[in-house]
C-alpha cells in the first residue's frame, strides 16, 4: 500500500478536479486545492480542505503551497476544455493548457515534488482510423485543445527523463455523471457535455437538445462516444498515484474509458428513461472534426491498476447527473 503523501489538486474546484479531491479525501489522503475560480466553484471544495485561490502560473504561490502543505504529488486538472472555443481562440488554450502547465512543471521540479498526474484527453487522437483506440494509436489532434494537451504530455515525458519526476497522463474519453452522494457535479453554465445538456433539457432548463449530424457511419447515424462516470475516473487517479509512488522509476500513459460506446440518440433515450419524459431533439448539421466513433480500449489501465469501474451503466450515469442538477438548483437559490 502506497504511503499517503500530501497531494495538491490544481483546478480542484472544477468538475473533474472536485471529484478527485473527494476521492483522495475519502481514501484518507492529505489534500489541498489551487483554483483561480474562473470556471471552478468554491462550494465544490469541502470546507476542511486547504484552498488557495490563485493561478498555476504563479510560481511564488506554488512554492508557498508546496512548503506549507508538504506537497509530494500534484494532480493537474486546471485548464480550458471547450473544443470549439479552442478553434476560435487557440492562443487562450496554448496559454492556459500548455504555457501554464510548463510553469507548473517548472515549479514542481524546483520544489522536488516527485509525482504528477496529468488530466489529458482522447482529443490527442484526433479522428482515429481505428476504434477502439489504444494508447499507441497515432496522435493526430485536429484542434488546439488536443494539441495543447499533447504538448503537455511531451513536456512531461522530456522533464521526467531529465529530472527526478514520474508522471501519469490519463487520456479521458467522455466524462459524465456526478458524485453518487451529490456532493459535487458538473456545475458550469452553458456546458457542452451531452449528458449535462440533456439533463438540463429534461428539467426544463433548455427547450431542446441539438443532435449534430445523423449521417455518421454508426448503427443509428449519430456519433458514438465512450462515456465514463466521473467518480470512476477520479478513482483511477487515486490508483494511478499509488502506482507512481510504488514505482518511482516508471511513468504511465493510459486511456480512461469503458471500452463501450453509446450514440447520441442512445444517450438521449437513457435520459428519457430515467426522467420518464421525452426530450425534444433538434437535428442539425455535423460539427467540424467530430469522428463517427471514439471508443477507448481500456486494456492497459485494467492491466496496470486494480481499477474496476463501479458505475459503468449509462442509466446510472444519467441518474447521478440528474440528482446533481436538481441539487444545483438548491445551491443557487
Amino acid at each position: 500500500m502506497a504511503n499517503k503523501v500530501p497531494v495538491l489538486v490544481t483546478g480542484g474546484a472544477g468538475y473533474i478536479g472536485s471529484h478527485a479531491v473527494l476521492a483522495l479525501r475519502d481514501a484518507g489522503w492529505p489534500v489541498a486545492v489551487i483554483d483561480n475560480l474562473v470556471t471552478g466553484f468554491r462550494f465544490a471544495v469541502p470546507d476542511d480542505v486547504p484552498f488557495y485561490e490563485g493561478d498555476i502560473a504563479d510560481g511564488d504561490l506554488l512554492a508557498r503551497i508546496f512548503a506549507e502543505q508538504g506537497i509530494r504529488a500534484v494532480m493537474h486538472f486546471a485548464g480550458s476544455v471547450v473544443v470549439p472555443e479552442s478553434v476560435e481562440n487557440p492562443l487562450k488554450y496554448y496559454e492556459n493548457n500548455t504555457a501554464k502547465s510548463r510553469a507548473l512543471i517548472e515549479a514542481i521540479v524546483a520544489a522536488g515534488v516527485p509525482h504528477m498526474i496529468f488530466s489529458s484527453t482522447a482529443a490527442t487522437y484526433g479522428i482515429p482510423d481505428v476504434s477502439p483506440v489504444t494508447e499507441d494509436t497515432p496522435k493526430q489532434p485536429i484542434n488546439p485543445y488536443g494539441w495543447s494537451k499533447l504538448m503537455t504530455e511531451q513536456m512531461l515525458s522530456d522533464t521526467a527523463a531529465a529530472h527526478a519526476l514520474n508522471y501519469c497522463a490519463l487520456r479521458y474519453f467522455n466524462v459524465a455523471g456526478a458524485d453518487p452522494k451529490a456532493r459535487t457535479g458538473q456545475s458550469s453554465a452553458g456546458a457542452t457535455h451531452l449528458v449535462k445538456v440533456a439533463v438540463e433539457a429534461a428539467l426544463g432548463k433548455r427547450e431542446s437538445v441539438g443532435v449534430f449530424g445523423a449521417d455518421y457511419d454508426t448503427p443509428d447515424g449519430t456519433g458514438v462516444r465512450d462515456y465514463i462516470h466521473v467518480s470512476d475516473l477520479a478513482a483511477a487517479h487515486v490508483l494511478a498515484l499509488e502506482e507512481l509512488i510504488e514505482q518511482p522509476e516508471r511513468s504511465l500513459t493510459m486511456n480512461c474509458g469503458y471500452g463501450r460506446g453509446f450514440s447520441v440518440l442512445e444517450v438521449l433515450d437513457a435520459v428519457d428513461r430515467v426522467t420518464n419524459r421525452k426530450i425534444t431533439r433538434v437535428l442539425g448539421p455535423r460539427r467540424a472534426g467530430d469522428p463517427d466513433s471514439l471508443v477507448s480500449d481500456p486494456s492497459r489501465i485494467k492491466a496496470t491498476l486494480p481499477w474496476r469501474p463501479q458505475y459503468a451503466d449509462l442509466d446510472q450515469i444519467v441518474a447521478h447527473a440528474l440528482a446533481w442538477e436538481r441539487k444545483l438548483d438548491e445551491i443557487r437559490e
